[in-house]
């Protein structure tokens, strides 16, 4: 797969991810697989890997302010 901003080659990596779930909240995930561009280090979430995120943030508690989950994969 190539990158859709540079053109050069995405390549699978595992990388922790923070995601935004309101003002207060914010959950970092380690150890997500993604596509990252070997050129400009722009990232792509792969579907079934956005599946898994989402049903994990779903199950968040989002009274707390930083929670970090190891994502399996």
């Amino acid at each position: 797969m190539t990158c859709h901003v540079c053109g050069a080659k995405m390549e699978p990596v595992v990388s922790d991810l923070p995601f935004k779930l309101s003002d207060q909240a914010i959950v970092i995930l380690q150890g997500v697989s993604v596509l990252q561009c070997a050129g400009c280090r722009e990232f792509l979430i792969e579907d079934s890997v956005m599946s898994r995120i989402d049903a994990i943030l779903e199950k968040i508690d989002s009274t707390a302010k930083v929670e970090i989950i190891r994502f399996a994969a």
